[in-house]
């Protein structure tokens, strides 16, 4: 069943390939554009099968790169995808910056090719700069506002947020900072400056974001992030200590069900202190659905590389079988690759994109986590 549905990936990536890069989706009327995130996320999977998809994953950095901003940020999205956007290229994002800085170690190590870094290195030093300017606090730690990453307007966090620091952390230690990255560890952990530390130590996972402190009043959400803590884990930010406090609140609380996984938990509702009235106007007005703790398949791809991460691969191949349902699982079709399933149905939701470059790319990654009984990428070994 797993090699079926590798192939079946493999596929949907040959519909994503396009001339300027990996789309976000396949098909016509999909989400016809190269993003940051989504293109680089794709190519971590895309990059483990040879070169079929080596030129797509340059495509997809050339594109990004060619479309930087002055001051050095990379766009979130490149291409006119739909008729209501009427900019080719956006940005108002902090996480394309990192994906895209992920995405240029990925290219180099799985293709023991240095061309696209060193043509790159302009680009590669504006982007680093760009970043250290998002610390408004002189902290050391990436500060961003609401609505700036892969979740955009659901659910609201700014500040630091722990998908930013882990991503941040990543970035460091691939392209050789690894003081300053030891320095961001110490901190999000607690070793050092508690009064900035991430970690809850009662709840056993990463808050999902935190920001100042008004006389014992911080301001701060602590529902459970999936994606922020699982590449926590993945890119050694979480000590195994810690790793493992994660691993079993996911599994105590079945984020990891029906498919893995669900982007949060617990679902937000209508009066929650964390609901915002704009949340109403976005398909995650409904708990299980879209951002509010929908299935997401591609965090289940992050999510079964932390299990291998953390030693625990009779439970990633577990994993691996119910990522296989949830890929599989369509509307229209058997293996339909959807964006997101609903947290309680395992259903494809209403406007779920099939065939979803990341969906696929990240099954190709946690499979290959699996067989090779490591994770790709993410021993910084420079």
């Amino acid at each position: 069943m797993n090699e079926q549905a590798k192939n079946e990936a493999i596929k949907v990536l040959g519909h994503c390939a396009r001339s300027m890069g990996f789309f976000a989706s396949g098909l016509p009327g999909g989400y016809e554009a190269v993003w940051a995130r989504d293109s680089m996320i794709t190519s971590l999977g895309a990059s483990l099968i040879g070169e079929k998809f080596k030129d797509t994953f340059k495509k997809s950095i050339e594109t990004l790169r060619n479309n930087q901003s002055a001051l050095g940020q990379i766009p979130n999205a490149v291409g006119s995808y739909n008729d209501d956007r009427q900019s080719d290229v956006t940005f108002n994002s902090i996480d394309s910056s990192l994906w895209y800085l992920v995405g240029q170690h990925a290219y180099r190590t799985a293709y023991k090719d240095n061309s696209v870094l060193n043509e790159s290195q302009e680009s590669i030093e504006k982007a680093m700069l760009w970043l250290r300017y998002q610390d408004p606090n002189e902290d050391k730690l990436l500060a961003q506002q609401p609505t700036m990453d892969w979740q955009d307007a659901f659910p609201h966090k700014y500040g630091h947020v722990i998908n930013a620091q882990a991503l941040h952390y990543t970035i460091l230690k691939m392209h050789g900072h690894d003081e300053p990255a030891e320095h961001i560890k110490k901190v999000v952990n607690g070793e050092i400056e508690r009064y900035l530390m991430m970690y809850d130590e009662k709840r056993g996972y990463y808050l999902p974001w935190n920001w100042k402190n008004h006389d014992g009043d911080r301001e701060q959400e602590e529902w459970f992030d999936a994606l922020g803590n699982l590449l926590a884990i993945v890119c050694g930010l979480a000590t195994p200590e810690i790793a493992g406090n994660i691993l079993d609140y996911i599994e105590r609380e079945a984020v990891n069900r029906p498919f893995p996984c669900r982007t949060m938990h617990p679902a937000l509702k209508k009066g929650d202190k964390e609901w915002r009235s704009y949340f109403e106007k976005c398909d995650a007005r409904e708990p299980y659905s879209y951002l509010n703790s929908g299935v997401w398949p591609f965090i289940g791809g992050f999510y079964i590389a932390a299990l291998v991460k953390a030693g625990k691969i009779d439970k990633a191949k577990e994993e691996l079988d119910k990522l296989t349902d949830a890929v599989k699982t369509g509307q229209k079709m058997e293996w339909e690759f959807n964006e997101w399933l609903h947290g309680q149905t395992g259903k494809p939701g209403e406007n779920s994109a099939p065939y979803q470059g990341w969906t696929a790319g990240m099954y190709l990654f946690a499979y290959e986590c699996v067989e090779r009984g490591e994770v790709p990428y993410f021993t910084f070994q420079n």
